[in-house]
């Protein structure tokens, strides 16, 4: 499965970004997608992910400020960033898990304080 994510860019503290990522190839029916991401210095950690079925896990740092959403006929997955903070800043990498386990290309992501 491929995926194609897009949406990173800079944004001041307090600020929003929309993260989305299309999915493509042989794409299982039941799966998961989702966000990870990895920060300057730091081990890759996950941000949220969504099943098909609409089961969401969170990371508890980004709880009441992100939100995962999905399109299942686009194969798409969105993470709505609100309440940008500079520790949130990061390559944000979108996952597919259904079959087979994929990583997106990565987008960048800068909150500036």
């Amino acid at each position: 499965v491929q995926l194609q994510a897009s949406g990173g860019g800079l944004v001041q503290a307090g600020g929003s970004l929309r993260l989305s990522c299309e999915a493509s190839g042989s794409i299982f029916r039941l799966n998961i997608m989702g966000w990870f991401r990895r920060a300057p210095g730091k081990q890759h950690e996950l941000v949220a992910t969504m099943s098909t079925i609409g089961i969401t896990n969170y990371a508890d740092s980004v709880k009441g400020r992100f939100t995962v959403s999905r399109d299942n006929a686009k194969n798409t997955v969105y993470l709505q960033m609100n309440s940008l903070k500079p520790e949130d800043t990061a390559v944000y990498y979108c996952r597919y898990w259904g079959g087979s386990e994929s990583w997106g290309q990565g987008t960048l992501v800068t909150v500036s304080s």
